[in-house]
């Protein structure tokens, strides 16, 4: 139990329980070493750097090579992220060359922006021949369903990104909206989230199937390492809109192929992350029952020290420590 304390104090993506040491958050991302600034106790929930972002960052990096998200393919292309935050997932799209917007409220653009800019200086200057591979970034507010907002950062993109950006029932509507009034026929969305709420994420589901085409991303096509049952990837889709309206649908604008796997692999990953949760809306610990009977005595790296936090702050959540 004393261990599983520490890991709860240390590291809770859940209640983003951290130590001050946690305030700047590195990872290398796509050969470059990257730093984010955070700030976990503020009010703000776009101030910390979330587990979605670095799963979404890695996913980019281990398909830069071939695929949709290859190198060759993004250069160029807009790209919108909304919720944003600390800025992890934008920034990658940017070092593969896309032309990023990374929005998110008010109180949490000045962290963004300086997350962005430091990073954008670091890497020419450690590479002073990589301007012509590295795309753009910059902030801009955009509160879901602000239509101002919304026209004002110039739709359609090529691509739309959001990582954990779905946590409440009551966002759920405009968070959609805003995405497809973002969307042209040949949008490709990118969700991806922690569930931690039975109710919000089937919610989420049932309101994706009204408007889009999506597939979840298996397994196998994240890092092995940058994985947990409990987040998911969503690549999305518009669907075609109903017969005598005007936007055509275009052969090809949600390449799935790339994504498929066997039948019977894609459904038991999916009813696998469904059956981690329980009837309280809550996650449970069976993702995570593996490390129940020990943890490992060797180091852990930075990704396992926040999955087991994670596992600690739902064991503790409902117990007094004294």
């Amino acid at each position: 139990m004393e261990y599983l304390v520490d890991l709860f104090k240390f590291s809770s993506p859940c209640l983003r329980l951290n130590l001050p040491n946690t305030c700047t958050f590195k990872i290398e991302l796509l050969g470059h070493e990257l730093q984010f600034a955070q700030d976990p106790n503020s009010k703000h929930l776009g101030t910390t750097v979330w587990d979605a972002s670095m799963v979404f960052a890695k996913f980019l990096e281990k398909n830069c090579r071939r695929g949709r998200f290859s190198r060759s393919k993004l250069l160029r292309k807009r790209v919108i992220e909304l919720g944003a935050g600390c800025g992890v997932a934008g920034f990658g799209m940017a070092i593969l060359g896309c032309e990023v917007v990374a929005t998110d409220q008010k109180e949490v653009l000045s962290l963004l922006q300086r997350n962005l800019e430091r990073n954008t200086s670091c890497i020419m200057q450690m590479n002073p021949g990589f301007s012509d591979s590295f795309g753009s970034v910059k902030v801009a507010e955009l509160d879901w369903g602000n239509e101002d907002h919304i026209q004002a950062v110039g739709p359609p993109y090529d691509f739309i990104i959001g990582t954990d950006v779905v946590y409440a029932e009551h966002l759920l509507e405009p968070l959609l909206d805003t995405i497809v009034a973002l969307s042209g026929p040949r949008t490709t969305i990118v969700l991806g989230y922690e569930i931690r709420s039975t109710n919000v994420h089937e919610q989420m589901l049932e309101m994706l199937k009204r408007k889009f085409d999506f597939k979840i991303v298996p397994k196998s096509k994240m890092d092995f390492r940058y994985q947990h049952p409990s987040i998911q990837l969503f690549i999305l889709g518009l669907k075609p809109l109903p017969e005598g309206k005007s936007v055509k649908r275009i052969e090809g604008s949600l390449e799935f192929d790339e994504l498929k796997e066997t039948e019977s692999t894609s459904e038991g990953e999916n009813n696998g992350s469904m059956n981690k949760l329980d009837d309280s809306g809550s996650c449970s610990l069976e993702a995570d029952s593996s490390v129940l009977g020990g943890v490992p005595s060797g180091e852990l790296s930075d990704w396992e020290v926040r999955r087991y936090g994670a596992m600690a702050a739902r064991l503790l959540r409902d117990v007094k420590i004294t």
